[in-house]
């Protein structure tokens, strides 16, 4: 297991896992605790979250307040452009944010802390996106920042993207408290 801190912020850490390929196709370990561990990642997770999204499709950006949820996601199928934004109060780098991109190609996953909010978009036909959770959702605690506020300019890879109701309604990182 390869590690990199994502630049500018060190906290979010991009993994790239050894994959075995062969004529029969690869294997590779997604999770395996004691590995974390020694290199400092949480070990611990309580819930599993799968979505499936078509082209262009955003979702983001998702935070929890009171119950910040760390993130290890990746791509089971697709692609998706992945961010990360620092959303934490008292933190230098409060407002930055990170890209990246997770394929089922590049088996890259990306461990997003606590006090950070995470999004992305997809870039394929359709991408399934898995992440593991450090903290149980809570829909009463959660915000969501703009996918476009104008103070992030996050260089997203789609002008008109889908979004739901909730990711159309959101605020901008000023306004959260």
């Amino acid at each position: 297991m390869k590690l990199e801190k994502a630049a500018p912020l060190p906290e979010v850490i991009i993994i790239d896992s050894e994959v075995h390929k062969d004529s029969r196709g690869y294997f590779f370990e997604s999770f395996q605790e004691k590995k974390f561990g020694e290199v400092g990642l949480p070990t611990r997770f309580v819930q599993d979250n799968v979505s499936r999204s078509v082209r262009n499709t955003l979702r983001g950006l998702h935070a929890q307040i009171r119950r910040p949820q760390g993130k290890l996601v990746r791509v089971v199928s697709g692609a998706v452009f992945d961010v990360a934004v620092d959303i934490r109060t008292q933190s230098k780098t409060r407002g930055r944010w990170t890209t990246i991109e997770l394929s089922a190609e590049n088996f890259r996953q990306v461990y997003v802390p606590p006090g950070f909010a995470h999004g992305f978009c997809v870039t394929s036909e359709f991408a399934v996106v898995e992440y593991k959770c450090t903290d149980f959702y809570d829909p009463a605690d959660e915000i969501t920042i703009i996918w476009n506020d104008p103070a992030l300019k996050i260089p997203w890879p789609v002008k008109d993207p889908i979004l739901s109701q909730k990711d159309r309604a959101g605020v901008r990182l000023t306004e959260i408290p």
